[in-house]
C-alpha cells in the first residue's frame, strides 16, 4: 500500500495570516483585539499573537457585523453582549446561503 501523507491542520495562525484571510491590515486585527472582549489570542515568548480557529471564528463574526452589516464598533459590541448566540446563528445561516448560491451559479454555468 502506498504511504498517504496525513493531512495536517494548523493550530495557530499569525496575525499576518489572519489579516490576509479577511483582507484587512494587521492594525485592524490589533484594534479589534483591544475593543472586543471575545478576542484573546495567545502570545508566544516574543509577544507575537497566535490565533486559534475559535479566535478566527470570532474575528469572522466581528468582520460580519462591522464590515458587512455596517454596525459601529459600539453597536457590534452591544450586539455580541446582548445575544451572541443569535448573532452567531444568523451569521452561520448567511454563510450557508452564500455557499448554496455559489453552488447554484456554478451549476447554471455548467448547463449553459
Amino acid at each position: 500500500m502506498p504511504y498517504k501523507k496525513p493531512k495536517i491542520e494548523k493550530v495557530f495562525y499569525t496575525i499576518g495570516e489572519v489579516a490576509d484571510m479577511f483582507q484587512v491590515n494587521t492594525s485592524h486585527i490589533r484594534f479589534w483585539e483591544n475593543e472586543f472582549d471575545i478576542l484573546k489570542p495567545k502570545k508566544n515568548k516574543k509577544g507575537n499573537r497566535l490565533f486559534t480557529k475559535d479566535d478566527i471564528e470570532n474575528i469572522k463574526l466581528i468582520y460580519h457585523l462591522v464590515k458587512e452589516r455596517g454596525l459601529t464598533l459600539k453597536g457590534a459590541k452591544q450586539k455580541l453582549k446582548d445575544n451572541k448566540e443569535d448573532t452567531l446563528d444568523k451569521h452561520e445561516l448567511v454563510d450557508r446561503l452564500k455557499a448554496i448560491r455559489q453552488m447554484l451559479i456554478e451549476i447554471k454555468e455548467k448547463m449553459e
